[in-house]
């Protein structure tokens, strides 16, 4: 039998005033330029540099409420394996930023396997970088998975992204939109081959020695079939570590959904996500 609501409610609550009392005790000394640029770089998804990230996320909760339809929201993987590797282009008047995660899920059937590969690759010109940030578009696929943990299917569309950073912020957002590809007949009745809508927001601000805290790898969705959205709600606290060949990135990441009515998909109620990445200037 699942914890009562309110008491899940209260640990949720005291994990993010944790963080947040933390965070408040961390250090604060000064960065140098030098410092500070290696840092933002090492938060920036877009910046010129190879990035490789492994990552391990439990969701061992999901919300168990019935829709109006009258059936039982289903429930998601309870883990995944993340691999996400970032391998830029670099020319002389643009920036291709080719993206591809991989990722290994379980669920609570105790089956397991490769779930769909995101590849996706942003075209930044020179114009579009005005030295704080950036932004870029470009196209998106995503390759099929076991079908046991993910769609076998082929998927295609395309991604943007548009970053900024002032003084110890850093912000932005990531949009990825994509189809089926798929026979229509073989799609159920009233639903259309277009997959949800994927916002992904995040903001991070520099504690100083290396030590920062943001909203996590949060992804906001949206469901053309049902209009309903999906609103996810996190917080990060990481370290951030200059090495004399690369960047080390650390962060411990809490993760739990508050907008989910009428969702037609999982809807995860406690989400636990542990990150490093090896971030290295271009090649």
């Amino acid at each position: 039998m699942k914890v009562s609501r309110i008491r899940k409610k209260g640990s949720r609550l005291a994990l993010l005033v944790a963080a947040i009392a933390i965070a408040g005790l961390l250090p604060l000394s000064p960065a140098s330029a030098q410092e500070s640029d290696a840092e933002t770089k090492a938060l920036d998804s877009t910046a010129t540099q190879w990035s490789f990230q492994l990552a391990y996320q439990t969701m061992p909760d999901y919300f168990d409420d019935v829709l109006d339809s009258g059936q039982q929201r289903p429930e998601g993987p309870t883990d995944y394996l993340q691999l996400r590797i970032v391998a830029p282009l670099p020319f002389d008047n643009f920036t291709i930023l080719p993206r591809v995660t991989f990722r290994h899920y379980e669920n609570a059937q105790g089956q397991s396997g490769i779930g769909n590969t995101e590849v996706f690759a942003l075209f930044i010109p020179k114009s579009w970088d005005w030295g704080t940030g950036r932004t870029g578009f470009g196209p998106l696929v995503t390759l099929p998975g076991n079908k046991d943990v993910a769609k076998d299917e082929w998927g295609y569309g395309f991604a943007a992204a548009w970053v900024n950073g002032k003084g110890k912020w850093f912000y932005g957002a990531l949009l990825t939109q994509t189809w089926q590809s798929i026979d229509p007949a073989a799609l159920p009745a009233g639903s259309s081959d277009t997959n949800p809508l994927g916002i992904a927001p995040f903001l991070n601000y520099r504690l100083g020695g290396g030590w920062y805290i943001g909203n996590g790898d949060m992804v906001i969705q949206y469901d053309w079939d049902s209009n309903k959205w999906k609103v996810p709600l996190g917080v990060r606290i990481g370290k951030v570590q200059i090495k004399e060949k690369g960047t080390w990135n650390y962060y411990f990441e809490y993760q739990t959904t508050i907008v989910k009515e009428n969702w037609p998909g999982p809807a995860v109620e406690n989400s636990y996500r542990f990150n490093v990445t090896y971030t290295i200037p271009p090649f």
